[in-house]
């Protein structure tokens, strides 16, 4: 039984307006890091940064639109970045929307289409730590989500 099979038996139905909230925080949070510099766009350039500077990373989130849900490499790539950031204590989420997402941080090719989004990191622009209001937000909301069992929440990003 895989962590997403034994995620979707989870009792505890999610409340609306939580989880509205951690998308509007989450949205928030990527226009916020875009803005400052500090946010990593693609699976390798993630792994990258997780390689060498893993401690200045505050937050990930992973991305699949439906028909990735079927690309195993891809698959093998979110278990490795999971299991990377669960041991080192980096709050993560994921996200069903890759098109609403490129929307939010502008990123794409001169075809229109987005670039790699399916990791997305967030780290500290110096060494002070940041504080932000829509991290905060979302590192309680990850908490709540582990306190229950949900290693790696889902977010549904607003309109």
């Amino acid at each position: 039984m895989t962590l997403e099979e034994v995620r979707g038996q989870d009792t505890v139905p999610e409340s609306t307006a939580r989880m509205q909230g951690a998308g509007k925080a989450l949205h928030e949070l990527l226009l916020s890091a875009q803005r400052q510099g500090c946010l990593t766009a693609g699976v390798y350039e993630s792994a990258k940064v997780l390689n060498v500077d893993p401690d200045n990373v505050t937050f990930c989130v992973l991305a699949a639109d439906e028909e990735d849900e079927g690309d195993i490499a891809l698959q093998i790539h979110f278990t490795l970045i999971q299991a990377f950031c669960c041991e080192n204590d980096i709050d993560i989420v994921r996200v069903g929307d890759v098109q609403r997402l490129a929307a939010i941080v502008g990123a794409g090719d001169e075809g229109g289409s987005p670039g790699d989004l399916h990791c997305i990191l967030i780290s500290n622009p110096n060494e002070d730590a940041w504080k932000d209001p829509a991290l905060e937000k979302l590192s309680l909301f990850c908490e709540e989500s582990r306190s229950v069992n949900d290693w790696v929440p889902s977010i549904t990003l607003p309109e």
